[in-house]
């Protein structure tokens, strides 16, 4: 993958996969520490023992696949830039997994099109109630899809004058967020 946004969405759609209603996707970028962190949380059917023992054999899926590269390419990518991967997971509550990766390194792939990362999981899956939290430093930008969908009532989330708001709305927080903005 030439970006973490599409290990970001890759990760995502495997929590979709495992029946999760809820996903929380954070990003931190702490300059002074040089490091990046992207953490994938769900509420999806989780993992037994065995399956986390297999985890990061890209022979391996828990979906009926051939293969199940997700995780392990995450892995491989955030140890390219000197970084690791963790996933905690309970069968019936939910996986999470956090990689890291150090900011400035040579070989750490670009964060990528955040914005169309998170356009496509509400697009594909108005149904689900998608947290998202980008700190850059000490500020912060956060969306959340659950009071858009309580507003609307039955006016689904991929109503395309909705995802365009929607998309907007997303795109100018990270602007503003990136030029120094406070939080949001």
């Amino acid at each position: 993958m030439e970006d973490i946004s599409l290990h970001i969405l890759d990760i995502a759609l495997n929590s979709i996969d495992a029946g999760a209603t809820w996903i929380f996707i954070q990003i931190d970028e702490d300059h002074r520490n040089n490091s990046l962190r992207v953490t994938i949380t769900d509420n999806g059917r989780g993992m037994t023992k065995e399956e986390m023992e297999r985890l990061l054999d890209p022979f391996f899926t828990t979906k009926g696949k051939k293969t199940g590269l997700g995780v392990s390419l995450l892995a491989q990518s955030a140890r390219e830039a000197d970084g690791q991967i963790e996933v905690e997971s309970t069968p019936g509550r939910g996986t999470r997994v956090v990689a890291t990766f150090v900011l400035n390194h040579i070989d750490r792939k670009p964060l990528g099109d955040i914005v169309s990362t998170l356009g496509a999981l509400i697009a594909g899956a108005p149904h689900l109630d998608i947290d998202f939290v980008y700190r850059i430093d000490d500020r912060q930008y956060r969306f959340s899809t659950r009071p858009i969908r309580d507003e609307l009532d039955d006016v689904p989330l991929n109503h395309p004058e909705i995802w365009y708001l929607i998309r907007e709305e997303i795109s100018e927080g990270i602007k503003s967020l990136r030029k120094g903005g406070k939080d949001g």
